[in-house]
């Protein structure tokens, strides 16, 4: 029999295992992770300059066109992977691709946990608690190996000369690459929660709802 069981340490696990999914899905996408070298806007009138920014990701950008840049081209640079920017972002985007895999495995797995925390008497809380750990790891190894390519020469378009590994000389960073670095430390947060997770949903009260026949387990 199916046991729905919601308790404020589990939702919050689940809530938070499906966001940092989401999180790290997103930033590995936008084209927002280096913003490039002030560049001026394209205009029609002769009024002033206006400058821009353009955008650079691990395998997209983003360019303003037209008039008062009102045409935004978006996309990717690379049309093969061997395109992509350097061997270092190849690699990076390998290790994040894989904890964001991992980490969109797991998000799924959690909303079923509202109904299953076990299979054969393995907690599934305390597998994917270890699954986010991994995932963390590969995320954590992708995001050091990014720094390193910013001696590229796509980089260096973008950058400036000045720009090399770890130094990105003209450019700063963009939302994308905070935003996965947030979502790495939440997926660690995750890892622990689910702990408290498996406590909190194998606790005396709820064994004692159980016993009572109820079906639905709220404990808040």
């Amino acid at each position: 029999m199916c046991h729905v069981i919601v308790t404020c340490r589990s939702m919050l696990w689940t809530l938070l295992s499906i966001v940092v999914a989401f999180v790290e899905l997103v930033a590995f996408m936008s084209p927002d992770w280096l913003l490039g070298l002030p560049r001026p806007e394209p205009s029609n009138e002769d009024v002033g300059i206006r400058e821009y920014r353009p955008t650079l990701g691990l395998y997209s950008r983003c360019l303003h066109i037209g008039a008062h840049g009102v045409g935004v081209s978006c996309g990717p640079y690379a049309g093969t992977f061997g395109e992509v920017a350097s061997k270092f972002w190849q690699a990076a985007m390998l290790f994040l691709a894989a904890g964001t895999l991992v980490l969109g495995c797991v998000a799924c797995i959690s909303i079923f946990t509202l109904c299953f925390q076990s299979i054969k008497k393995k907690s599934i809380f305390n597998i994917c608690g270890l699954l986010q750990a991994i995932g963390a790891l590969l995320l954590m190894v992708g995001l050091m190996l990014y720094p390193a390519g910013w001696g590229s020469e796509k980089v260096i378009l973008f950058c400036g000369m000045e720009a090399s590994p770890f130094k990105p000389a003209l450019c700063s960073l963009g939302w994308a690459f905070y935003a996965a670095i947030g979502g790495m430390l939440g997926t660690f947060l995750c890892s622990v929660l689910s702990a408290q997770a498996e406590i909190a949903t194998s606790s005396d009260k709820v064994q004692e709802e159980i016993e009572e026949g109820k079906s639905l387990i709220c404990l808040f």
